[in-house]
């Protein structure tokens, strides 16, 4: 892999992350100018030491950064589905792992409170946090104060209640083989990356990962599809969201989007008719 090659692979995958320049230079450690220098293909030969940190700070291995052309979309030839859709957005909570009803209920059990104190309180603050407006500390201060104990770590009670919907992620790797396909979704700062290092989450490569809290708006908000759509770089009739709300899969359609609703209290039924929605045109 020549320089401007390795370049082009890091910004794809930068901004597959939804990371500016400049927030991959902090997550990473490394100077603007050396970063900069790299994607334009200006510095031949940047150390292995670099390029693990770019890795890391993306949260993908040093293998899927640079050592798989097709795994950043460079060679492999994409199909599109029978409906037309070439990039599918799959969302996190509630369609690749179930919702976040079982660390309601452990939080409830720990303190003594009721689950609907707990959930009534965390539904206050929820959108603030997963804009970013407000840090996960200052949530989980105010969570603790409106159950009325001294403190409680979220992420470690969502991240321990995370289970996966076994078949919907089954189904995002098999798309991810024939389509483009990306994670778009309202979720806390640092809950997704926290996932895909613990493998609660699939392995793969995703083109577009549109993270709420990264990107400062949320679903089911006209400004998150449009950030969604760009860095999906197609038209909006070749996009796909599947989605568990139906106000968030509206917004969509008004966009031009295809949407299908996904019910995860019906796993066998949403699975099949996502199934038919992602069958090829051809199936080389």
């Amino acid at each position: 892999m020549d320089e401007r090659s390795l370049g082009k692979h890091l910004q794809l995958a930068r901004q597959a992350a939804g990371l500016t320049q400049q927030q991959l230079c902090h997550k990473a450690n490394l100077s603007f100018s050396t970063l900069t220098k790299i994607e334009r293909g200006a510095i031949k030969a940047p150390s292995i030491f670099t390029i693990q940190a770019i890795a890391d700070a993306l949260n993908v291995g040093l293998d899927e950064l640079i050592g798989q052309s097709t795994a950043l979309g460079g060679s492999r030839r994409f199909q599109k589905t029978k409906g037309g859709v070439g990039f599918v957005y799959f969302d996190v909570n509630g369609c690749l792992i179930y919702f976040y009803q079982r660390a309601f209920d452990k939080l409830a059990a720990d303190t003594g409170v009721t689950a609907d104190l707990v959930e009534s309180a965390f539904w206050r603050y929820n959108d603030e946090v997963c804009r970013g407006v407000m840090s996960l500390e200052n949530f989980n201060t105010k969570l603790a104060e409106h159950i009325g104990i001294d403190k409680v770590q979220w992420q470690q009670y969502y991240l321990e209640s995370v289970e996966p919907i076994v078949e919907m992620q089954q189904l995002l790797i098999w798309a991810s083989e024939r389509y483009r396909v990306g994670l778009l979704t309202n979720i806390m700062p640092g809950f997704l990356s926290a996932m895909r290092r613990e493998e609660q989450l699939p392995n793969i490569h995703y083109s577009a990962i549109i993270d709420s809290s990264e990107v400062g708006t949320i679903k089911p908000e006209a400004k998150m599809y449009e950030i969604a759509q760009e860095r999906a770089g197609c038209p909006a009739e070749e996009i796909l969201l599947i989605d568990d709300s139906n106000a968030n899969l509206a917004a969509a359609n008004r966009m031009g989007w295809h949407v299908l609703w996904f019910d995860d209290s019906h796993i066998e039924e949403s699975v099949k008719r996502t199934s038919v929605a992602l069958e090829p045109a051809t199936d080389n």
